[in-house]
């Protein structure tokens, strides 16, 4: 998303899995010059991720860290912290990425990992926080966008946003409320990180 003149706006690495409707969100919003953030680069861990024909359609340049093609997870990770270290990004948003980082991205990139997760932090982390949410049977769920650390979903919080869930919900009908949320809670974030940037104080992160 570089243009002729120089783009100064704040670098995004964006990784992810999947469909890229999140992605889709950023790419929309980067795509207005007045936008503090770039998308620089998008990576996936797998070739046939619909995130990367998004990138490419808009012009934004791919990358692809199969896992399968490393021995080892560790492998993979340096190798993904290698792709990633050559777009130069000061920050790496995890949309709807589907892999656990490692210790090479987690040291090179302490405090600059962004996830998005279905669900209001520290309640139901994991892989089901929608289904898991729902059978506990919450009147209020939502979603978190956090700090990357060594655990799953443990990072600082950063910013939420609550959904209210019906009782004519199932899991798909919520999960897609939220996912509407999301978008808008992962546009917000990321003009104010690449404005402001993010302080993390202990267990606080906080916007200033």
């Amino acid at each position: 998303m570089d243009n002729p003149h120089g783009d100064q706006r704040t670098r995004f690495v964006v990784l992810a899995s999947g469909t890229g409707t999140l992605l889709q969100s950023l790419l929309n919003a980067a795509a207005d010059p007045g936008f503090p953030a770039q998308i620089v680069a998008v990576g996936a861990d797998v070739d046939d991720a619909m995130a990367l024909d998004r990138a490419a359609q808009v012009g934004v340049p791919t990358f692809v860290v199969p896992v399968s093609d490393y021995a080892t997870r560790s492998d993979w990770d340096q190798a993904l912290t290698s792709a990633i270290d050559q777009w130069n990004p000061d920050w790496i948003f995890c949309a709807g990425f589907m892999r656990i980082l490692g210790s090479a991205t987690l040291t090179k990139y302490a405090g600059r990992i962004i996830n998005t997760h279905p669900a209001l932090l520290p309640s139901f982390p994991g892989a089901h926080a929608v289904r898991d949410a729902l059978g506990y049977g919450v009147r209020v769920t939502g979603c978190t966008m956090h700090l990357i650390d060594e655990g799953v979903d443990t990072g600082p919080i950063i910013a939420q946003s609550p959904v209210h869930v019906d009782a004519s919900d199932d899991e798909s009908s919520l999960h897609e409320r939220i996912k509407m949320a999301e978008r808008s809670l992962a546009v917000g974030t990321i003009a104010a990180i690449a404005s402001r940037g993010c302080v993390v104080d202990g267990r606080r992160a906080y916007i200033p």
